[in-house]
């Protein structure tokens, strides 16, 4: 390609060019809106001042202990104002910052710390046993006890808290934005559709781009309020730690889920703004005796596809709802039920099954499409012919830590294969028709069916054991295992969910078991498009 007149004496220098990170939104608020409220925690008030002068600290303490440019940082809390600070303070060292899933049991811990080699880890003191059982067999050089006023405190298990680790830090800490916006950012764990999970990495460049994205699709005003009932360590709160930097607004946080201080909190804080999986909506849908706010509040939601029925009974609470759809490899939302206003004359069922598909591309992500997975020849725009869901884009992934393979498999033919099957419509919007073969999103919550599988083959008595998902009014989905037991062995369906509750996760323990033989191909590969089918049924 020959140069033309825009390529001569017209380079990149420092003047006009610097890399794209999240950071400086931080930065930026904190200069222009200091004395703004930041975080609400229960009675702790923070301003963009504070939040931004304990994250300088926070890399600067960790700096002088040792942690430095791509050294991985480990935190085990709920979401509380020290996980938002994380999410600055680390990378303003060039670290990467590990937020774990909460709700994983020990094991699954350990193996996070171990395989995303944690130099440093940050732990909620409800957390401290399950991190102190984690801990057992890895050699991390830094543990340190969050002590949050909101919950009893135990033994401690770090060598120091958080607030003494602030204190050793250099408020004017000259932190430097990352070398290459290409550079790590946060190191995410999913299940994908094996038992170990995977560590997604996130770049600067991305998480800048989708935190913008999330306010420009949302409509989202300067200032907003924000409540978190997302948790912080999904896709690292779908980039909103970053957004709401952006945004000079405020995060009110919320350790637990449950609908009475959701209400309170929307009354009592002004919130305008909330993410959540359909479980939430639904638990909120049922507890409306409970609303007590008259201002317009928005709430975005993803995960298992909500039923119209519930995106209906949260508008006519007063609720507008934004349906979003994505992947922990794309940094959580990369697609949106974009809202046209020629929809708003509709009837209310049909406006909520409109609302109910997937929708388009958000501003950060390149492409989308629904193509056959062999070829990557997209399927008619017809709402019926099935494919997989492609997409490609700033807001997609490195790839998978330590696992090229994986990576690899993922990346096809210049788009990264989502496993997910839809359709697409004719005015362009996606639709799910049915998640990938191995996955089951339960509250939100993505379970791998070959991990259940893996802990039923455990039991005595199970000869052959399959896993699918059961729609579920409550959770979206939930595991429904399919086992034939071994000649002579008796098990009940309590045995077998008791057995699995002791050997992972109780979220992930199959919540219906059905016995008898399973259906297999001529080759002997189990059938579980017909499972599916049988566990449809069990919910009819």
């Amino acid at each position: 390609m020959s140069d033309t007149i825009y390529d001569r004496g017209l380079d990149a220098c420092a003047a006009n060019f610097a890399q794209l990170t999240p950071l400086d939104f931080l930065a930026r608020t904190a200069a222009i809106h200091p004395d703004r409220l930041a975080l609400v925690h229960g009675p702790v008030r923070r301003t963009w001042a504070q939040v931004h002068d304990r994250a300088v600290r926070l890399a600067s303490a960790l700096a002088a202990r040792g942690v430095g440019r791509g050294d991985t940082v480990a935190v085990v809390a709920p979401n509380i104002p020290e996980l938002y600070e994380a999410h600055f303070g680390v990378p303003m060292l060039g670290a990467v910052l590990n937020a774990i899933n909460t709700r994983l049991d020990a094991e699954a811990v350990r193996f996070i710390l171990r395989h995303g080699e944690a130099k440093a880890l940050l732990v909620d003191s409800e957390f401290a046993p399950l991190a102190a059982e984690a801990l057992q067999g890895c050699d991390i050089g830094l543990v340190v006890d969050i002590l949050d006023p909101a919950v009893p405190h135990g033994d401690p298990i770090g060598a120091l808290d958080y607030e003494a680790l602030l204190a050793e830090g250099d408020p004017a800490y000259d932190w430097q934005p990352p070398r290459d916006e290409w550079d790590a950012i946060a190191l995410n764990y999913t299940s994908g559709t094996t038992g170990n999970p995977k560590g997604v990495v996130y770049h600067h460049r991305g998480a800048a781009l989708n935190a913008i994205s999330q306010l420009q699709d949302w409509g989202m005003p300067a200032h907003s309020v924000y409540l978190w009932t997302l948790p912080m360590f999904h896709c690292n709160g779908w980039c909103f730690p970053w957004a709401m930097a952006a945004n000079a607004g405020v995060s009110v946080c919320l350790r637990a889920v449950r609908a009475e201080p959701i209400f309170d909190l929307i009354a009592d804080e002004g919130v305008t703004h909330f993410c959540g999986a359909p479980i939430v909506l639904n638990m909120l849908a049922q507890n409306a005796h409970l609303k007590r706010f008259d201002h317009p509040v928005k709430v975005m939601t993803a995960g298992a596809s909500p039923p119209a029925a519930v995106i209906q009974a949260m508008e006519d609470m007063g609720v507008e709802v934004t349906h979003v759809y994505g992947l922990t490899e794309v940094y959580g939302p990369s697609v949106v039920c974009v809202w046209k206003p020629e929809w708003n004359d509709l009837p209310p069922d049909r406006r909520a099954r409109l609302k109910a598909r997937q929708g388009v591309r958000n501003a950060a992500l390149a492409g989308l499409m629904v193509a056959d997975p062999d070829t990557l020849a997209p399927v008619p725009h017809d709402g019926q012919t099935i494919g997989e869901i492609f997409m490609r884009g700033n807001n997609v992934m490195r790839g998978y830590l330590k696992n090229p393979e994986a990576t690899a498999q993922a990346f096809r033919g210049g788009w990264f294969a989502t496993g997910d099957l839809g359709v697409m419509h004719p005015d362009g919007y996606v639709e799910i028709k049915d998640r990938s073969k191995d996955i089951i999103i339960s509250g939100g919550e993505n379970i791998s069916s070959v991990e259940i599988e893996d802990v039923l083959y455990r039991h005595p008595s199970v000869n052959e054991a399959a896993v699918v998902a059961r729609p579920d009014a409550k959770w979206g989905e939930t595991p429904c295992a399919f086992v034939d037991l071994r000649p002579g062995r008796q098990a009940s369906e309590a045995e077998i969910i008791a057995f699995c509750r002791d050997h992972m996760a109780h979220f992930k323990a199959p919540k219906t078991v059905v016995f008898g033989p399973l259906p297999k191909t001529s080759t002997g590969k189990i059938q579980k498009f017909v499972l599916r089918d049988q566990a449809r049924s069990l919910s009819g």
